[in-house]
């Protein structure tokens, strides 16, 4: 091997290490790749970026266009929303899925299929209220094998295309690709739903990410209590009609280096105070408004208001009970 090519060796193993590693942007790591090679004399100035101007990068882009035209027009989420359903078995919803992934990858790029999949996707996991982890790669390996069936489904077939024509003056045709590429699709589509999907992490399906990441209920925050916040004299018991009509929870008050969680019932709120309270992010914009108070963030140490010591509970007061008045 010639210095060139242990350059050029070393440049793409570089290359591998850094899209493993994913740190840095996948676009970033080719570019930054190129510009390496051609620092150091591997590519030659005038090829450098002939690439841009090459026509299959013309014909992907055009792709692109015909795919985002077909978003906008709703035509494949109309089709898309008659066919996903959130009552379907895993094995029918992911054979559904992938059969109309590799469907439309044959006639649009097969990012752009994808891309346009992966909402309903998501949408359709969680009606079914299951980890959309089990759905996903089954989708992403479904657009590729799709897009193995016509000349426009995925790049590489535009770019061998481009490659025979320049060989052999012919390039390849629309349907060429679709004998190999059909037989490839069926079987693969196949695996996926029956055998693939099973291959997942266990792990994976244990977690609704969505759910969990959307679920704001016990959402922890702190309220400032201004000069001219109605809250100011009253007790912090006096704050639960306001809390009640606004789903929030109070779990206590801070004055000063002083927290007081659930201790703090009878004390008289002062300017400056800040009540801790618990609710959603709707709900703690409500109580703000409401009271004129400030918001003053989340709270970093949520152990001091909701510890494993700490529970909260309702109970009835019989008559004649101390704690009656």
């Amino acid at each position: 091997m010639n210095t060139d090519q242990i350059l050029l060796f070393a440049i793409l193993v570089a290359v591998f290490v850094f899209l493993i590693w994913g740190r840095w942007r996948y676009d970033l790591v080719a570019f930054s790749a190129l510009v390496v090679a051609l620092v150091l004399g591997v590519v030659p100035a005038h090829d450098a970026f002939s690439g841009f101007g090459h026509p299959a990068t013309v014909i992907i882009a055009l792709v692109l266009i015909v795919s985002r035209a077909l978003f906008n027009s709703g035509a494949i989420e109309l089709i898309a929303r008659l066919v996903v359903s959130g009552t379907r078995k895993l094995v029918f919803h992911i054979a559904v899925m992938s059969g109309l992934a590799a469907a439309l990858s044959a006639v649009i790029n097969n990012v752009a299929a994808l891309a346009l999949l992966m909402p309903l996707d998501l949408e359709a996991a969680a009606k079914a209220e299951r980890s959309p982890a089990l759905s996903l790669m089954p989708l992403s390996f479904a657009s590729i094998l799709g897009g193995m069936i016509t000349l426009i489904g995925t790049p590489p077939n535009i770019v061998i295309a481009e490659a025979r024509n320049t060989a052999l003056g012919a390039p390849f045709a629309m349907f060429d690709f679709t004998p190999v590429g059909l037989v490839c699709t069926v079987a693969g589509v196949a695996f996926i739903a029956l055998v693939g999907w099973r291959l997942i992490p266990a792990e994976r399906g244990k977690h609704v990410t969505m759910t969990e990441l959307m679920d704001m209920e016990g959402y922890i925050a702190e309220l400032k209590v201004g000069e001219e916040s109605g809250a100011v004299g009253k007790r912090v018991a006096e704050l639960d009609e306001a809390a009640e009509e606004n789903g929030v929870t109070v779990l206590g008050l801070v004055r000063g280096s002083n927290r007081m969680p659930g201790l703090a019932r009878r004390v008289e709120i002062k300017a400056g105070d800040v009540l801790v309270i618990k609710a959603s992010p709707e709900g703690i914009e409500k109580m703000a408004g409401a009271l004129g108070l400030e918001l003053g963030g989340t709270v970093a140490d949520k152990s001091v208001w909701t510890g494993e010591d700490m529970s909260l509970l309702e109970v009835a007061v019989p008559p004649g009970a101390r704690a009656e008045g």
